[in-house]
């Protein structure tokens, strides 16, 4: 009998698979390609990958029995229930031990956490990596964050740092750590898109609303603005769409509706970040302005309730676009220093062996938060790979404390004119808090021990005999409570 022909298997051809599959194809393996809708298959090798190295399967059994061992066998399906009766029909079909299975949708990753653990029970071993780059970087170089059973790494490693991005001549695609790991990563890299996206678009509103400026103009500025410090893949985008103009010749963008969708990747980072305790305000701010964008039509009836002021801008309009580049560029490093605490913090917690370098020199390309910046954030944590907070690098350092009178003088026109600036205000605010070492929060505990007995603890220096420092104390503030203390909680 002759031998399989195929060095890895793709179910699921969308957009996404189609492009990652002729993307192997173009870097020399011969790849087996399935889908549920069967005649999706005779239609991709009849257009698409003719006269590629590419084999159809007409079924998940033929599908296995053509791959050569052990089995590389990528999904790229929705996310959910739908991995799971892939799994299983994996393993009914003749998946064996040894063989790897790798999810490459955006699965959340305790999913992934739980498939590996089962998967490796089995003797097969899973791997969850996050695919990012959109339909072109699948095609020709996405960024690849996968993470798993690391034994699966020496397998599919040839394949996939073959067809992710470079950056510098190096794969935008490591090994990012244990069980759900890469999924948890492309999930922060999904945040920190909204993000970036959420601060743009208060530039742009700024621009709009506040110095009136056109579309044309716009796109201009953000034309000037990529061929400095915030060259980036969004950046690019923003600048093509501003320049877009409709048949009748006014720009596109300002006929779409303005209620924005999630696919809930965002969403994920902000409870997660809630779950762990970490203060990434800036990833739940652009949630949340998504959400009230959503409420159209009740926006629409406060706008002629509710009143504000009118944006008058008076000064040098010159120095103001400089003021509000400096600001985006702040508040982009406040949510990086936010998504690496974040992640720094997920190691720890779920006892991960996670790569920060690594981390930042896979989103450098191929993915939509690629940019200049990140090459930065590479350089730091090689430099310093415990370094605490992105902020305490000397370049970053620098950078905020440079762009800091821009960055606040933009925040106080965005008030005063009454445009909403939710991810600019939350990151300066940010940074005022990180920076203050007295926060208000003694008010805060003292008023949980005065209604609840929460107790409180001193200040080392003015902690005494009777207040000792670490101790946990709860005084009866009005004379009339008792003595009795609730059990201690910190939250």
């Amino acid at each position: 009998m002759s031998s399989p022909p195929g060095d890895f298997g793709l179910i699921g051809l969308a957009v996404m698979g189609q492009n990652l599959i002729l993307n192997m194809a173009d870097h020399g393996f011969t790849v087996v390609a399935f889908n549920r809708t069967v005649s999706k298959v005779d239609h991709f090798l009849e257009n698409e990958a003719k006269g590629k190295s590419i084999v159809g399967a007409h079924s998940i059994e033929e599908f296995v029995s053509k791959l050569k061992k052990p089995r590389r066998m990528m999904m790229l399906v929705q996310a959910g229930a739908a991995v799971d009766a892939f799994i299983e029909s994996l393993l009914k079909a003749g998946a064996e031990k040894g063989d790897i299975i790798i999810d490459g949708g955006n699965s959340h990753y305790p999913d992934s956490n739980r498939r590996t653990k089962y998967l490796r029970e089995k003797g097969i071993r899973f791997v969850g990596t996050g695919v990012s780059g959109g339909e072109e970087g699948a095609r020709y170089g996405p960024s690849i964050m996968p993470g798993g059973d690391e034994e699966a790494w020496p397998y599919v490693k040839d394949v996939l740092q073959s067809i992710s991005a470079k950056s510098d001549g190096e794969p935008c695609c490591q090994w990012v750590g244990d069980e759900g790991a890469g999924h948890y990563v492309k999930m922060v890299h999904n945040g920190i898109e909204y993000g970036d996206m959420q601060l743009i678009c208060e530039a742009y509103d700024i621009m709009k609303r506040g110095l009136g400026m056109t579309g044309k103009e716009m796109g201009d500025v953000f034309t000037e603005w990529n061929k400095g410090v915030l060259d980036s893949f969004l950046i690019e985008i923003t600048r093509d769409i501003l320049y877009y103009n409709d048949e009748d010749g006014s720009p596109l963008v300002e006929k779409i509706l303005d209620a924005a969708g999630q696919k809930g990747t965002g969403k994920w980072t902000a409870i997660n970040a809630l779950d762990l305790g970490m203060p990434v305000t800036l990833i739940g701010e652009a949630v949340f302005a998504r959400c009230l964008s959503s409420l159209k039509a009740e926006r629409t009836r406060a706008s002629t309730l509710l009143e504000g002021p009118t944006p008058k801008f008076e000064g040098d309009r010159k120095e103001f676009l400089a003021n509000l580049e400096q600001a985006l560029y702040a508040s982009k490093i406040i949510s990086y220093a936010q998504g690496f605490m974040l992640i720094q913090n997920a190691a720890k917690d779920y006892s991960w062996k996670l790569n920060k370098p690594e981390i930042a020199l896979m989103w450098r390309g191929g993915c939509i938060i690629r940019s200049v910046f990140l090459k930065d954030i590479t350089k730091a944590y090689r430099s310093n790979p415990d370094l605490e907070n992105l902020l305490f690098d000397d370049f970053f350092n620098k950078a905020i404390h440079k762009a800091q009178p821009g960055w606040r003088d933009v925040v106080s026109k965005g008030a005063l004119w009454g445009i909403p600036t939710p991810a600019f205000s939350t990151a300066l605010s940010f940074y005022d808090g990180y920076r203050t070492k007295d926060l208000p929060a003694n008010l805060l505990q003292a008023q949980r021990d005065y209604f609840g007995a929460h107790t409180f603890r001193m200040k080392p220096e003015a902690a005494t005999s009777d207040r000792p420092e670490g101790k946990d104390i709860h005084v009866n503030w009005t004379g009339r409570g008792g003595n009795v203390s609730a059990s201690t909680y910190t939250a």
